[in-house]
């Protein structure tokens, strides 16, 4: 007993006398996972869940029943309940238990664009040579922060009837009701359990319900899937026609982050009732922080695995974090999107007492009536605060008979989480007539600032600061700001977006694909700042893209494999921007590699016909597992069936991937792969490659011949270190016929020598 809190005891103290049951005030909410789903009825299921708990509180039901959140029992096995670390580590010794975590919080990662990406029309968004009607029979869940459903993005006229297939629901709540789903919008779910248990039961919640009282539910869930709507534009700029990529898709909301951020229990919950619901896509625009920890303590890495089981794609989003090895949602059963620019910027002009002309990003509509005079902000510096303090616009830094009526010039933190809107806020409550701000590393993200303001780089902004230290009274004046189009180069790879390598399993790469996530116009709640339609920045944008391009491919070929759209989107993507030149990553403009952009930038115009598809099937997901450490033990308490790692591969490397990365080659290697042949039925594609620097690849056969349709070819990738080189090389591997270009990444990295040089 030395070793109980005094809280535990109070508690027990409590339970001996018969009081009413409470939990030990040092327990918290634990994920117990099980692997899949038994055959068991899912009310048996629950009261198993109950005794296991039961055996952990001294046999009382009672108390394993408080204890108790959710049960999952229809895509998987597991339940979450309040534990204190003894209980979770006794449970965790149980058979049939895979893992035991805690419940973490996951963070959201937060119009043109089809026509940029070539998807032309309203309502079809038809490709050409292809039908993609059939989208109304695709059911996409959108695991988010809820949905608006009178935005009328949601709308369900003209639609048929809701697929006989569906069988989720309509879950009411605060201003929310059975008829607040439609045909357009035919389910919506909320989960909070995990969020209630982990937050301040004080802190007020707005709509209890599946309704997005933040906005990015419903921005999320309209670039996948809205409706056509005309003459749209946030407060006059970006003006033109909103559309989704599946504009007539089904839309199935499952609500689980709220204010705060997203908190693992709610998300296999929301998971395993969407599997049994019949969605046929999940989209998730959030994610872990970096690095990711194992597969099976992960929640999202647990649900996407059920749910690909199950023939459901989950597309997710890389992360916001930027660095090298930053990449998150990194399992190989899910596709995990990057972010990139595309065409469209929104600018203020600077203009200086000189005449120099410079532009920033903006989404501030306010405008200088004449020009002021501009300063650092570290000319300003107010009190305690030194004039370095002050260069950053901290609140309360700047001195307000310095500040106002100028503009000032206020820097950001390189890799900072300041709110570049406040500091505009700073500026305003000090008096400021506008700001430039100096922010080499998001500069080409907008901001809808309170006063005439704009972001520069850092060049730009050296050139400003130039200017008001060798003028006698620089001036300066601000411009509201401006829709542009054609903005070249396009697409760029956003800085913020997270990069490879994979952290967890370097041999899978991700990000899989890029698509745009900067500067989306999409659809909004009116709670938050009274708007229908808003712009934000994110890979949370870039992923719904990936989304309804897979839900046409979906309504095209509806029996293929998540896999199997996962490939033709990879594979069809392209490495160069709309120039014909190498795509570049921002801020520094140097070339991309596939660590920013997986096999590329999508190309929806391509992904419906793309010759050959990499396979990959619940088998294959198995032998992976056993490549990176699992015994058949490990294995089946996962699938809860007679798996065996006999088909294991020598490194996870092999596993049938449309990219192929080697992060430890010694001398020489070899993997295999195998396509599919989804084009003529009579076709002949020769293998082109482009060596990564320092690598010879050799590829056999050379040529592969199919005669049908479903037709499947092996073959052998051989890697061989020709000269010594440092870091990663990158380069790809192409089938070509006279229809198709089939293409694949190609990441390799030397191992270094026994003698610590590079081979």
């Amino acid at each position: 007993m030395a070793s109980l809190s005094w809280s535990c005891i109070f508690c027990l103290f409590l339970a001996g006398f018969g009081a009413q049951v409470g939990l030990c005030f040092s327990s918290k909410v634990y994920v117990v996972y099980m692997g899949s789903k038994s055959g068991d009825d899912p009310d048996d299921v629950l009261s198993q869940n109950h005794h296991m708990l039961a055996s952990v509180h001294g046999g009382s039901i009672e108390q394993a029943q408080a204890s108790h959140l959710y049960s999952y029992r229809h895509g998987f096995r597991g339940f979450a309940a309040k534990l204190t670390d003894e209980q979770a580590s006794q449970i965790a010794q149980m058979p049939g238990v895979v893992s035991v975590f805690p419940n973490l919080k996951r963070k959201l990662h937060t119009t043109r664009s089809w026509d940029f990406m070539g998807l032309l029309g309203e309502e079809t968004m038809e490709i050409p040579g292809h039908s993609t009607k059939n989208q109304v029979n695709v059911i996409i869940g959108f695991i988010d922060t809820g949905i608006w459903p009178e935005s009328p993005s949601f709308s369900d006229a003209n639609m048929p009837p809701v697929p006989a297939i569906w069988r989720g629901k309509c879950e009411p709540g605060e201003a929310f009701n059975a008829s607040s789903c439609n045909r357009k919008v035919i389910g919506a779910r909320y989960y909070m359990s995990g969020y209630e248990a982990e937050e301040d039961s004080a802190r007020i919640v707005s709509f209890r319900s599946p309704r997005d009282s933040s906005g990015h539910g419903s921005h999320t869930a309209s670039t996948a899937a809205g409706r056509y709507v005309t003459n749209v534009n946030y407060k006059g700029l970006a003006t033109g026609g909103a559309r989704g990529g599946a504009p007539m898709a089904r839309i199935a909301v499952y609500k689980t982050c709220w204010d705060s951020g997203c908190y693992d229990v709610d998300l296999l919950a929301a998971f395993d009732d969407a599997i049994r619901d019949g969605v046929h896509l999940l989209s998730l625009s959030l994610g872990p922080d970096s690095p990711q920890g194992d597969y099976f303590k992960d929640a999202i890495s647990i649900g996407s695995f059920h749910a690909a089981s199950h023939g459901v794609l989950v597309v997710a989003s890389v992360g916001n974090a930027g660095n090298r090895g930053s990449a998150t949602n990194i399992a190989p059963w899910m596709i995990t999107v990057g972010a990139s620019s595309m065409d469209r910027d929104f600018a203020s002009d600077i203009v200086l007492g000189n005449g120099m002309k410079f532009t920033g990003e903006s989404l501030s509509l306010f405008e200088m009536n004449a020009s002021a005079r501009i300063i650092s902000a570290s000319e300003a510096n107010a009190g305690y605060f030194t004039p370095y303090q002050s260069s950053y616009c901290l609140e309360s830094s700047l001195n307000i008979t310095k500040a106002r009526g100028k503009v000032l010039v206020c820097r950001i933190a390189e890799g900072s989480s300041e709110s570049k809107l406040e500091k505009s806020n700073v500026v305003k409550e000090a008096g400021g007539s506008g700001m430039v701000l100096i922010d080499e590393a998001d500069k080409d993200v907008a901001i809808p600032f309170v006063i005439p303001s704009a972001i520069v780089g850092k060049e730009i902004g050296r050139k400003i600061l130039s200017y008001i230290n060798n003028t006698r009274k620089p001036m300066s004046k601000i411009s509201c700001a401006k829709t542009v189009l054609g903005s070249q180069p396009a697409p760029r790879i956003a800085s913020f977006s997270s990069k490879g390598p994979n952290s967890l399993t370097p041999e899978i790469l991700k990000p899989d694909v890029a698509a745009p996530g900067l500067n989306i116009l999409a659809a909004w709640s009116p709670a938050v700042g009274k708007m229908q339609f808003n712009i934000l920045s994110g890979t949370s944008m870039s992923s719904p893209h990936i989304t309804g391009i897979a839900t046409l491919v979906k309504a095209v070929h509806p029996s293929w494999s998540p896999s199997a759209i996962k490939s033709a989107i990879m594979t069809t993507a392209t490495i160069l921007n709309k120039n014909g030149k190498p795509i570049r990553v921002d801020p520094e403009g140097r070339m991309a590699n596939a660590f920013d952009y997986g096999s590329g930038f999508v190309d929806p115009r391509r992904v419906l016909d793309p010759g050959l598809v990499y396979d990959a099937h619940q088998i294959d997901y198995n032998a992976f597992l056993c490549s990176i450490g699992y015994d058949e033990k490990s294995l089946r308490l996962v699938t809860r069936d007679n798996s065996t790692c006999d088909q294991t591969f020598t490194t996870a490397s092999s596993l049938n991937y449309p990219s192929i990365t080697v992060p430890n080659l010694k001398d020489s290697f070899s993997v295999t792969r195998t396509v599919t042949n989804v084009g003529k039925p009579r076709s002949v594609y020769k293998a082109v490659v482009s060596n990564p620097v320092g690598i010879n690849v050799t590829v056999v056969p050379e040529q592969l011949i199919f005669y049908r349709y479903g037709q499947k070819i092996r073959f052998t990738v051989n890697f061989k270190v020709a000269a010594p080189s440092k870091g990663y090389a990158f380069g790809f591997l192409t089938w070509r016929s006279e229809d198709a270009r089939v293409t694949s990444p190609l990441v390799v990295r030397a191992a270094p020598s026994p003698m610590g040089l590079m081979r």
